[in-house]
């Protein structure tokens, strides 16, 4: 199988992880041996649910039972995608209550992209140094660094960068600017927080020059960091929200979400200014209703907060561990010698603990479990962290 893969299945380094899954069920994978592993990446903030969690599997099973695809996005009335649209605006505040569905973050990116340029009638768009907003050719042209995106140069016009952070920067806002995108807490930097009234200030800044504020809570969404949504902590309401990843409760599925009268401007002069044929999958919106079904039933944002205090408290005086960051279950453990960050993520797999890194941070493993741990779960995690640190 594995020889198959690297063979016929493209590949996107030369060192894939290469981890063969049998099976997965809750915080478990499984290799082809039947071993058991505690799955601490999630799929990159996907899995958030575990895997095979029952209420999202009948969900899934329900809606095959009615319907697939019937018509390409926004044509068909689709039970599972109103109802989905509905409770998203029930749970966001007032100006962010209509939502276009795509098929992943990335889509969800390029969708805002167009749509603040469209509604602005501008052209520049802002993002932040060392952001991650994704691989197609316009998110990539968001990214700061030159040895991602050498080789898809030319890229998108248009976008210029900020330090994130930095209120120093913000003055490059300007009546030119169409908006600016940037993460509520940094991802792929290695889980870098917002300095105190930082995100207050761009919005202000923002609403001074007539831009838009693009938050991407493609990772940070869904009860991840301790809340609903990373911005609730932060006394900011976004122009246009950007979900994807755990949204679809392990099914693909993006959304990127504004006021009608933003919104209305991809569907006028001319229309179709906007077009997906599977975005809001109605198989995708029945598992996110039944995501967001788990995390309120389950109060799984007030488990996060707790469990984030037991694992720091747990890992964070080893003295391999120069500090932990982070809020809820999205955490970086950065370490004191980098130079140990790969071998011990290979001795806690040997241990049977799935960890990861960054792209942009090389001194951290990313922490990432399943939004469904509990106490015990976290125990055994740390067991298991702390002798392969040793």
């Amino acid at each position: 199988m594995k020889s198959s893969f690297l063979k016929h299945v493209a590949q996107t380094s030369s060192t894939p992880d290469g981890f063969e899954v049998s099976r997965a069920d809750g915080i478990y994978l499984y290799d082809q041996e039947g071993k058991p592993f505690i799955d601490c990446n999630s799929g990159i903030a996907v899995s958030s649910f575990g895997h095979n969690h029952p209420v999202i599997r009948k969900a899934i099973l329900d809606q095959l039972d009615l319907h697939l695809h019937t018509m390409v996005y926004g044509e068909h009335v689709q039970q599972s995608q109103v109802r989905l649209a509905e409770k998203l605006a029930h749970l966001l505040p007032a100006g962010l209550d209509c939502t276009y569905f795509v098929n992943s973050g990335a889509e969800a990116v390029e969708g805002a992209m167009k749509l603040a340029r469209k509604f602005t009638g501008r052209y520049e768009i802002m993002a932040c140094r060392n952001a991650y907003h994704g691989s197609t050719l316009g998110a990539e042209s968001l990214r700061s660094d030159f040895m991602h995106t050498a080789g898809a140069r030319p890229l998108v016009p248009g976008i210029r960068h900020i330090d994130f952070n930095s209120l120093e920067d913000l003055d490059k806002i300007s009546k030119n600017t169409a908006a600016v995108i940037l993460e509520p807490i940094q991802g792929e930097a290695g889980v870098i927080l917002p300095e105190k009234n930082y995100l207050s200030a761009v919005l202000n800044r923002c609403k001074e020059v007539g831009a838009l504020m693009i938050l991407d809570e493609i990772q940070t969404g869904m009860g991840r960091t301790g809340s609903m949504f990373a911005f609730e902590k932060e006394n900011v309401k976004p122009d246009i929200l950007l979900l994807a990843k755990a949204f679809g409760g392990g099914l693909p599925l993006g959304a990127f979400i504004a006021s009608q009268e933003i919104m209305k401007a991809l569907s006028h002069d001319p229309p179709l200014g906007h077009m997906t044929t599977f975005g809001g999958h109605p198989l995708s919106c029945a598992s996110s209703l039944a995501a967001f079904e788990i995390l309120e039933k389950e109060n799984l944002t007030e488990k996060a907060n707790a469990l984030e205090n037991i694992f720091k408290e747990k890992i964070s005086g080893h003295a391999a561990v120069k500090e932990i960051r982070g809020r809820g279950l999205m955490l970086a453990i950065e370490l004191n010698d980098p130079a140990q960050l790969h071998p011990i993520v290979q001795r806690c797999r040997e241990n049977g603990l799935l960890l990861d890194w960054f792209l942009f941070n090389d001194r951290s493993i990313r922490f990432y479990p399943p939004l469904i741990i509990n106490e015990s779960d976290v125990q055994l995690i740390c067991e298991k962290l702390l002798k392969s640190l040793d």
